[in-house]
This record gives C-alpha cells, structure tokens and sequence, in this order.
C-alpha cells in the first residue's frame, strides 16, 4: 500500500481491516476434493433441457412470480409444517448474514449495554462467526469434545452466561462430519429458548445424513432450518433457503435484499426439483463411496478416519501439512483444517468424489503420509 491510498484505506473498518478473506484454493488441474461439492454433472440430455430453458429467460427483467414458484417447490420438497415459512438466499451464507443483521440489536440500557451474540460449537462452519463480526455481534465458541461430541455442560454453561440471540447447531457439522446426540440438541434447544434465542439448525448436508431435525422443527417455536441446494447438487447455482414459523420468518425477510436470487438461480434451482430423483441417486452413489473410502482408510495405520454423515471424511494423519502437500503434488487437491482449531489438529478433510477421483486420492493419501 502506498502512501497515497492510507487516507482511503483508513476509512474501512479496523476490525475488517484485521480480518483474513475467505480464501478459495485454486484447482486448476486438480483432482478438486476440498469443498464438498457434488463430484456428478447432469446427464447430457438434462444438460440441454436446462440449457433451453435459461436461454428463453427474460434477463432484461428483474425476477418476479416465478421465485415464488421456487418457494413453494421447496416447501414442497422439504415438507414444510403448516404455520412455517421459507424465505431464500444467495446460498446459506447469505442467509447467515440476513440472520446476524436482523438480530444485531445495538447495546443499550434495556439490554445492559451488551452486544448481542451468536454461540456455536468449534471447530465449526466459519461464517457463524465471520458473519457475526461483520454485523456487530460477538461470538462465543463452545469447544467439542475430543471425539467431536457436543459438550452439553459446556453449551448449556455458556448459554446461561452469554444468553446468545443465535445458537447454531450444524447437523450435520462442519469440519467433522457428525451428527451429534439428540438428548443434547434437545437440552440445547430448551436453554436456548428459555433465554429469549433462536436455534438454527443448520443442514448443509442433509442428502447424506440419516438424521434430519426437520420432523422435530413444529415442537419450538425458536427454532430454524437452514439448508442449501449446494450438497444437493447445485453448487455453483447458490441456492439457500431457510424454514421457521411464519411470524420469524416475516421479520428476517424484510432484510433480505430485493432480488437476491437471479432468474437464472431460480430457474436452475427449479429444474432440479423437477428432477429430483437424479440428485438423490446421486447422493445415493455419494453415501456408497463414503462408505468404500472409510473402509479403505482402516487398513492404512497412520490414518484415524472419523465416522460421517456428510459428503466428506475428517482423517487425522501424522504431519496433515506435509501430507497436504504431498498430494497436492501429486494433483489432489483436498483440504488442511489442521490449524483452524487445536482439536483439529494434523487433521484433513477429504471430500467424497466420484469413484475414479476417490481412487487418485486414496493412491495419493498413502503415497504422502
């Protein structure tokens, strides 16, 4: 930075300022196995249907009754109880976002002069916390246990002391790929409430899991579901949506910004639902390899691999960076999380592939331990 651009650069946030970009690993040429993605295209015959389809969309207007067509196909495809509504988001992150700026009361005498806060467990999805920061609100970290189990006593102590306006509970999680003991969401979920919080149920990866808390959603009236169309399959659609009752949803949307999702996401979003046995057999296919790789894993003895129900493995390994980069030299590209908490240590993340890509990765994993 040179000194002419100091005065202009002052004016940003010194807390943004301090902050580290969320940064996307370049995958040129690589076996791309860090993100979570659905490894499988569309079939080329749905390919050129799509492709008719978004051709013969009217982009010199501004999305109008057809993203409510999309509201109520996702309703539909996630069962919405009666007395809840969806509202839509450019992904889950923005949705994250939509939820720590409603919730951003500023400090005052009514509240003691406290920001409000938003409390989740670590290691976890980085955006509760980054999301929480931008919009003013402090956030409260509550570590897993060493097996990546909630520590109920610890959530519930901090519950207590912080009194969080947002709880976030990822089912399944993000590094670890778990689903954690429903007694304790249970407890969570009162203690929360009993304070005046939202509960978000986060279920990025619900294609994959066993479990979903979406038949639990009509017993509390403080608890939200959060889930995405990118595990679905439509990762680069960005396509979130989230589900509560009607009266908290009505006040989230009024900050969501107008037009936030694009004819083309909507369009796009829509035709999957359509096709939805597709993606599900997909998932399917997904589940199956998780299952192959995992088993191939437990013949390798430097490598502990952690039960899933996502579309990815958390593995610890010897030395996770040298072991990183020995696969990425041999053109995988997965991804080191062990140093975004100390109970991930010498930890990576795999993501599931297709079974050609989970064959060059497992080859790679070895040949790098």
């Amino acid at each position: 930075m040179n000194e002419s651009q100091a005065p202009v650069i002052s004016r940003i946030r010194p807390d943004v300022r301090a902050m580290h970009a969320y940064v996307v690993q370049d995958a040129h040429g690589m076996v791309k196995l860090d993100a979570m993605e659905n490894p499988h295209s569309l079939p080329p015959a749905l390919q050129a249907e799509l492709g008719q389809r978004l051709g013969a969309l009217a982009l010199n207007r501004y999305p109008a009754g057809r993203v409510n067509d999309l509201r109520d196909a996702l309703a539909s495809y996630a069962q919405m109880p009666a007395g809840f509504a969806l509202t839509l988001g450019n992904g889950s992150d923005e949705l994250i976002s939509m939820l720590a700026l409603a919730c951003a009361v500023p400090p005052s005498e009514a509240n003691g002069f406290k920001k409000a806060v938003v409390l989740a467990p670590v290691p976890g999805f980085v955006m509760y916390a980054m999301s929480a920061q931008l919009q003013g609100l402090d956030f409260v970290g509550v570590p897993l246990t060493a097996d990546f189990e909630l520590d109920a006593s610890a959530m519930l102590a901090a519950i207590a002391e912080h009194q969080p306006t947002i709880t976030y509970l990822a089912y399944p999680n993000n590094p670890t790929a778990n689903l954690w003991n429903d007694e304790a969401i249970e407890h969570i979920i009162l203690a929360a409430g009993e304070q005046g919080g939202l509960v978000v149920m986060d279920e990025a990866y619900q294609p994959f899991a066993s479990y979903s808390y979406q038949n639990r959603l009509t017993r509390h009236r403080h608890v939200l579901l959060l889930r995405t169309l990118s595990k679905f399959g439509l990762a680069g659609v960005r396509l979130g949506y989230l589900i509560g009752p009607s009266v908290l949803v009505a006040e989230i949307d009024k900050v969501r910004p107008p037009y936030n999702v694009s004819v083309l996401n909507c369009e796009a979003a829509l035709f999957a639902l359509e096709h939805q046995e597709v993606f599900q057999a997909q998932a399917l296919d997904v589940c199956a390899q998780r299952a192959l790789i995992f088993e191939a894993l437990a013949k390798l003895p430097q490598v502990h691999a952690f039960p899933s129900q996502a579309n990815m493995l958390l593995v610890r390994v010897p030395d996770a960076q040298k072991t990183f980069d020995g696969m990425a030299a041999r053109g995988v590209l997965v991804k080191n999380v062990s140093k975004m908490h100390p109970r991930l240590h010498q930890c990576l993340r795999l993501t599931v592939g297709t079974a050609t890509e989970n064959h060059l990765m497992l080859t790679a994993l070895e040949a790098s331990l």
